[in-house]
């Protein structure tokens, strides 16, 4: 199957949605994110305010401005996995691919720290990620021909989709992700050490 070429309007709209992401972003940065409003994105992005609102739902929507994305690709590893590949390990590669590079970024510390120290997007991230969890809850089930909100696919959905939180301070980011599917695997045992009383 060929992909359409994409239009001159569509790279446009692409590239002004860009321009006005990366204008945010480093405001939010330099200056923190409480500082910064909607005409200050919209002036250094040299965009209308009207301009950010056709592109995003609101100001947190800047912040997290590839999430819509990420979510069509949860739900692509799944569904358009190899034949053969089991769900488990389409989600692994698809996690290793995609997180991995962005934990990686330069600026990923200093995104982190701005999401954390700033209640709004704290708020705005756990809202994003029960979606996702339904999302891909939802595309999991259906490969197996259950309900959609069945609980062994949602708590799988949402255990995937907190191994960046878990992992993104450790040295081994890659390692730690293979730990934690591993364990979704085989299931969780006790680590070596002193026995439990």
């Amino acid at each position: 199957m060929t992909v359409p070429p994409v239009g001159r309007r569509e790279r446009k709209k692409a590239a002004t949605r860009q321009a006005i992401a990366d204008a945010a972003l480093r405001l939010f940065l330099e200056r923190g994110y409480d500082q910064v409003g909607i005409r200050d994105v919209a002036d250094l992005a040299d965009v209308s305010t009207t301009t950010v609102f056709k592109h995003f739902s609101g100001k947190e929507a800047l912040v997290f401005d590839e999430e819509e994305d990420r979510e069509a690709e949860l739900v692509a590893a799944v569904r358009g996995r190899a034949d053969g590949q089991g769900v488990l390990d389409a989600l692994r590669r698809h996690v290793l691919d995609t997180w991995l590079p962005v934990a990686a970024h330069p600026r990923a510390a200093e995104f982190v720290a701005l999401v954390d120290s700033t209640p709004a997007l704290r708020e705005y991230a756990e809202r994003m990620w029960t979606r996702h969890t339904d999302s891909l809850a939802a595309a999991i089930a259906g490969e197996f021909g259950v309900d959609h909100d069945d609980l062994a696919c949602a708590a799988l959905a949402r255990f995937v989709l907190q191994i960046p939180a878990l992992t993104r301070n450790r040295p081994d980011r890659e390692a730690a992700v293979g730990q934690v599917f591993d364990i979704l695997a085989r299931g969780w045992e006790p680590p070596s050490g002193r026995p439990s009383r």
